[in-house]
C-alpha cells in the first residue's frame, strides 16, 4: 500500500473514531464498573522541548482500552491483538468523577472520567516526557 493510501486510510479511521467517541460521550457511567474507552486527541510533551499533537496509534498506544474498576485493570481489547493489561493501585469515585492511578515500567498513569458524560482525560508520565489523552468511555454492556 502506498503512502497516500495509508494516510487516506488513517484519515477515515480517525474520522470514524472521532464520530464514535462523540456518540459515546453521552454515556452515563454512574454505577458502571466495566467500560470501554476510545482515545480521541493526544499530545506528547518532552522536557526542554515542546509539545506535539499526535494520535494514539502514532505513539503505539491502543486506541481502545477496557477499564474494570472492580478488578482494578486497564486492558487492551481482544480485537486489538495486543494482549496488554495494567493494574491501577488507586481508584476513587467522588463528585461525579472517577479517578484511577497506577505505576508500571517506570511510568505513572492517571485517568479522570466524568461519570455523567463518559468524557476521559488521561496522562501517562515518565522521566522527561508526558502524554495526555482526551477521549470518551461507554459501558461495555451496550
Amino acid at each position: 500500500m502506498n503512502r497516500d493510501n495509508r494516510v487516506f486510510g488513517r484519515f477515515w479511521t480517525i474520522t470514524a473514531l472521532l464520530i464514535a467517541t462523540g456518540m459515546a460521550s453521552a454515556e452515563d457511567l454512574t454505577g458502571v464498573d466495566e467500560f470501554i474507552c476510545a482515545a480521541g486527541q493526544a499530545q506528547i510533551c518532552v522536557e526542554a522541548d515542546t509539545c506535539y499533537a499526535t494520535t494514539a496509534w502514532e505513539l503505539s498506544m491502543p486506541e481502545f482500552v477496557v477499564i474494570d474498576t472492580g478488578k482494578r485493570t486497564v486492558s487492551t481489547t481482544r480485537a486489538s491483538g495486543l494482549n496488554r493489561s495494567s493494574s491501577f493501585s488507586s481508584r476513587e469515585r467522588t463528585d461525579d468523577l472517577i479517578f484511577l492511578q497506577g505505576m508500571e515500567n517506570g511510568r505513572a498513569f492517571s485517568f479522570v472520567i466524568h461519570e455523567a458524560t463518559g468524557r476521559l482525560t488521561a496522562t501517562i508520565a515518565r522521566d522527561g516526557a508526558v502524554v495526555t489523552v482526551f477521549g470518551s468511555c461507554t459501558d461495555t454492556k451496550l
